[in-house]
């Protein structure tokens, strides 16, 4: 029997830093020593998304943030913005995995081990059969991925077979996902207009993975809530929150993704992380960052700061 529930996030009361258990029920390690999260990911030029969006959610959630970098995005001010994709050899790529897991993985003989991974941006074919090796090797325990089916730098030929090898090779693996509304129609072939076509998608790319779903509708679905769907095979919650504005913010997903993993880290279960994730993520969109780019970022120290003027 499945349950369904509907969560909107409280005004979150965030104690990281104190290396406590946090008012609002997630978990945190001790301060000397804390939980370890890893997020193999690109870079993001203008610090809004990609790993340093994951380093800065990492450590305003008091875990300690490792980042293997998969490649190099900077956007084009010369091109209406547009991305410019630059791909990390896939032997670097191994070997910073390589350095990684045996400084903290559970062989290392450290006192806290790595347990717990976020795979973001990959971006060719060649990246993800190297991540794929590694996530088989490490064993880890979590394999957050956050699916990122489109680089708009790429070639569309090009990105169609890492759109392909993606969900062959690396969704099997994975525990935990968080598509976006455009990824979670791709995996799961359906059309996503409400928040009931969202619950649908979510049951069926748990069907096809095995793992707990996120699924974001944010602010592409109509109503004046943003909506996320989590389902993990027996639970079924709608999480929303009242939009902030009608258009997307960069960060917004890599960071959704990145407290799911840093609450699993921790030891929360993933309906908590998923939960503690939306509360964070809300409130760094009310406080984002804006910028002469034709975007805003989302400010992952807008949890603990006062309303945005």
């Amino acid at each position: 029997m499945q349950a369904v529930t509907q969560f909107t996030p409280a005004a979150p009361d965030w104690d990281t830093a104190q290396g406590v258990e946090c008012k609002n029920g997630s978990m945190t390690s001790s301060p000397s020593t804390p939980a370890l999260a890893l997020t193999i990911a690109g870079s993001e030029a203008t610090g809004g998304a990609g790993a340093q969006a994951d380093l800065k959610t990492f450590q305003e959630l008091g875990v300690f943030g490792i980042v293997n970098l998969t490649c190099i995005v900077s956007f084009d001010p010369a091109n209406d913005w547009g991305h410019r994709f630059v791909p990390v050899e896939p032997q670097v790529i191994a070997d910073q995995l390589e350095a990684t897991t045996a400084a903290y993985g559970a062989a290392s003989g450290a006192p806290q081990v790595l347990d717990t991974v976020k795979i973001g941006m990959l971006g060719s074919p060649a990246t993800i059969a190297t991540v794929r090796e590694a996530l088989k090797d490490a064993d880890f325990k979590n394999v957050v991925l956050d699916p990122v089916l489109i680089c708009k730098g790429q070639e569309p030929g090009h990105a169609l077979d890492t759109d392909t090898a993606l969900t062959e090779q690396i969704l099997p693996l994975a525990t935990f996902v968080t598509p976006n509304h455009f990824e979670a129609e791709s995996l799961s072939g359906m059309a996503i207009g409400n928040v009931e076509d969202l619950k649908a998608a979510a049951r069926k790319i748990h069907e096809l993975s095995g793992a707990a779903v996120l699924a974001k509708g944010g602010v592409r679905l109509e109503g004046a809530d943003a909506v996320d769907v989590f389902f993990d095979g027996e639970t079924l919650e709608v999480l929303s929150a009242p939009k902030v504005g009608e258009v997307a913010v960069s960060g917004a997903g890599c960071s959704l993704a990145a407290a799911v993993t840093a609450e699993l880290a921790k030891g929360a279960t993933a309906l908590e992380a998923a939960r503690t994730a939306k509360s964070f993520v809300t409130e760094g969109i009310r406080n984002r960052v804006a910028s002469g780019a034709p975007f805003t970022a989302l400010w992952q120290g807008g949890a603990g700061a006062p309303p945005a003027r």
